[in-house]
């Protein structure tokens, strides 16, 4: 009896170790994509391919009238799934993309051109933030993409 107690205490030990050092997760290595419902695809695929910029993907024949797919780059992707019936309302505290950019004043004139609804804020630590929504209400935010100023 004393060693099956062993055994089970010795078991549940390399069990908790196991645990504890990491090594039973699920294994995730990258983003691959993010799905949302759009009310309605033609028009929100023309708003994520001409304003935002992003690349279209090749959506399966069969799929081409109820999806749109786009490429974030690194191998990471935004489906639009058409169906959404109800309002998205989201704020700057809530649901959003964020997004890295390379001149945070020229996204802000390219949104002017466009006479897209915006949000300018400076973050806690200087970052210069843009929020603007898509057609459907979904929220992004956009960050350029540099070091926080540091507190002296």
């Amino acid at each position: 009896m004393k060693r099956v107690i062993t055994f089970l205490l010795f078991g549940v030990s390399l069990l908790t170790c196991r645990l504890v050092s990491g090594q039973d997760k699920l294994g995730i290595t990258r983003h691959n994509h993010i799905s949302i419902h759009v009310k309605d695809v033609p028009v929100s695929a023309l708003f994520y391919r001409d304003v935002v910029g992003l690349k279209p993907l090749p959506v399966p024949e069969n799929l081409k009238a109820i999806r749109a797919w786009f490429d974030l780059g690194n191998g990471q992707q935004i489906h639009l799934l058409d169906g959404r019936t109800e309002q998205i309302v989201h704020d700057r505290n809530g649901s959003h993309y964020a997004l890295f950019v390379e001149d945070i004043n020229k996204s802000e004139q390219y949104l002017k051109t466009k006479n897209i609804p915006y949000h300018r804020q400076v973050r806690f630590d200087g970052i210069v933030q843009v929020y603007f929504s898509d057609p459907d209400g979904y929220l992004f935010e956009l960050n350029e993409d540099k070091k926080p100023a540091t507190a002296n």
